[in-house]
């Protein structure tokens, strides 16, 4: 698996009940493309990685940030100035943080361009098993619609059958809109 991916090969093989290794390279390759679909379609990176924002100062003293979920700071710089952890979050002043926002106490986010600057980790350590689901029945889909591509229909005896050229259903979309970010953070 590589590392974008949100599934193995064997939970695909698995789900499409194949146990021969003839078609591996392109169901591996399914998975790769049904995971960047996803990374795409919800906008935003998932899995865990390392952030660095530079950002405008609101005037306020919390800032939502863009990659979620938040699961560590390390740094927070103000106007050049750094800003310690708070060691009591809400008590003591300094900055703390939950899955999407950081926060300050006796400090602020003064209004400004580009002066505030946070390193941060944020996404998911393991992929969410919904999100897993859905890049399986991607690649399902795929893999059993490999034969008609390009084909609207069939008829079969005199009964004619309908394919759907939909990569997603409705239940995927609608699970998908959970992790979909749909206001960019400036």
């Amino acid at each position: 698996m590589a590392a974008v991916d949100f599934t193995t090969l064997d939970n695909v093989k698995q789900y499409l009940n194949l146990s021969n290794t003839t078609s591996d390279a392109f169901l591996s390759r399914l998975i790769s493309a049904a995971s960047a679909f996803v990374v795409t379609w919800v906008k935003r990176d998932l899995l865990s990685a390392s952030y660095t924002e530079q950002r405008n100062g609101n005037g306020s003293c919390r800032m939502m940030l863009k990659n979620t979920p938040v699961t560590a700071v390390s740094s927070l710089t103000v106007n050049g100035h750094s800003i310690p952890a708070s060691t009591q979050p809400g008590i003591s002043p300094g900055y703390w943080f939950d899955d999407k926002m950081l926060y300050v106490k006796g400090y602020s986010f003064p209004n400004g361009f580009g002066n505030v600057t946070i390193d941060y980790t944020a996404g998911y350590t393991t992929v969410p098993l919904e999100l897993e689901q859905v890049v399986i029945e991607l690649v399902a889909n795929k893999y059993k619609r490999r034969d008609r591509i390009g084909e609207d229909s069939k008829d079969l005896g005199g009964q004619t059958v309908s394919y759907s050229k939909r990569d997603l259903s409705q239940d995927h979309m609608d699970l998908l809109s959970i992790y979909k970010r749909v206001v960019p953070i400036v």
